[in-house]
C-alpha cells in the first residue's frame, strides 16, 4: 500500500470473544475469534472510513500470525509494517461478556508480547517522516525495547502536526501508576494530540476532573486533548477553547473495542480538518456503534452507519 495516511504504532493480538453473555469465563463453552489490540484496532477503523492505513507492530512466528496478516489485509489496512519475533508467541486475550459494558480481560503475553519487542531496525523512518498522522500509545511505553523506540518515533517526529497519543491505560502491562505517569507524561510533551478516558488521564496528568486534565495536558504543549467521560459524554478543549459532546445512548453488547472505534474516527475527522465538535461528536457516534456490537475489529462502523445514527 503506497502513500499511508495514518501510521499506528503498538498492540496487537488476536481477541477470543464468548459467545455466551452475562457468564464468566468458567461458564463460557464457545468463544469467536476477532482481530485486536488498540493499535490495530485504530488503524482498522479509520480504513473502513476509506483512510490508508498501516500498524507498525510485531507478531510471532505462529498461526496467529499468520491470522493477523490476512485479517489485516482484508481489512484493507497495510500489513507491511508487521514484523516478527522469532522466539515469542502472538498474543492472545480473553474476555467474559460478564459485566458487557466493561468486559474483565485475560491478556496472554508473556514473557512478553512481540509489539513491545519493536526496535529501531523495525521502524520505517520514510513513513515516519512523511505520513501525515502517527498514532502511538500508553501501552507501547510500559516496557522496553518498545519505550526507547517509541521515543525515538517522537522525537524524530518532531511534534509535527498529527502526531497523537492514545493514552491507552493497562493496569495490567504497568509496575505501579508512578511508573505509568512518568512514561505518558513524557509523550505528551512530544504530541499535537491526547486522546483517553478519565482513568486515562488521572494516570497521565494527576486529575480525573476532565477539564483540570485538559487544561494539564494543553499546558504541555498538545493542541487538541479529548477526554472521554462515558455517559456524561466527551470533552474536547484546544488552548482556545473547549466544547462538551452529548453521549450517544446505545444498548452495550460488548463495551471493548468503543474506545478503538472512536479513535479511527477520529483519525479521519483529523485528516478530514474537520473542526473540534464535529471530530468529537462523529467519533462519539462510531464508539456508541462499536459497543452495541460483539467483537472489536469486525465491529468497526462504516461512514454510512455513523452518518445514518449522527
Amino acid at each position: 500500500m503506497t502513500g499511508l495516511e495514518a501510521l499506528t504504532v503498538g498492540r496487537v493480538g488476536v481477541d477470543l470473544y464468548p459467545e455466551q453473555s452475562g457468564v464468566p469465563l468458567a461458564g463460557v463453552s464457545t468463544f469467536a475469534k476477532s482481530l485486536g489490540g488498540t493499535a490495530t484496532n485504530v488503524a482498522v477503523a479509520a480504513a473502513r472510513l476509506g483512510r490508508r492505513t498501516g500498524v507498525l507492530t510485531k507478531v510471532g512466528p505462529d498461526g496467529f500470525g499468520d491470522y493477523v496478516r490476512q485479517a489485516l489485509s482484508g481489512f484493507g489496512v497495510s500489513p507491511e509494517h508487521v514484523g516478527t519475533a522469532v522466539d515469542l508467541q502472538t498474543p492472545v486475550v480473553f474476555c467474559a461478556l460478564d459485566p458487557p459494558a466493561d468486559p474483565p480481560l485475560l491478556f496472554y503475553r508473556s514473557p512478553i508480547a512481540p509489539d513491545l519487542t519493536l526496535t529501531g531496525e523495525d521502524v520505517p523512518w520514510d513513513v515516519v517522516d512523511a505520513v501525515p498522522l502517527l498514532w502511538v500509545t500508553g501501552t507501547g511505553v510500559s516496557t522496553e525495547p518498545a519505550r526507547s523506540t517509541q521515543r525515538e518515533i517522537l522525537l524524530r517526529r518532531g511534534r509535527r502536526e498529527h502526531t497523537v497519543l492514545d493514552l491507552d491505560y493497562r493496569p495490567m502491562f504497568w509496575p505501579d501508576v508512578t511508573a505509568a505517569r512518568a512514561e505518558i507524561g513524557w509523550m505528551l510533551d512530544h504530541v499535537t494530540v491526547a486522546v483517553g478516558n478519565r482513568t486515562e488521564a488521572e494516570v497521565a496528568v494527576g486529575t480525573g476532573d476532565p477539564g483540570e486534565a485538559a487544561r494539564r495536558m494543553l499546558d504541555r504543549g498538545v493542541r487538541l486533548a479529548i477526554i472521554k467521560k462515558g455517559a456524561d459524554g466527551v470533552l474536547v478543549a484546544t488552548p482556545e477553547r473547549s466544547w462538551t459532546v452529548k453521549p450517544r445512548p446505545v444498548e452495550v453488547v460488548c463495551g471493548l473495542g468503543a474506545g478503538d472505534g472512536f479513535g479511527g474516527a477520529l483519525v479521519h475527522g483529523l485528516l478530514s480538518g474537520w473542526d473540534p465538535p464535529r471530530i468529537a461528536s462523529y467519533a462519539n457516534a462510531a464508539g456508541a456503534l462499536v459497543a452495541s456490537r460483539l467483537a472489536c475489529a469486525d465491529a468497526m462502523p462504516t461512514t454510512e452507519e455513523i452518518e445514518e445514527l449522527l
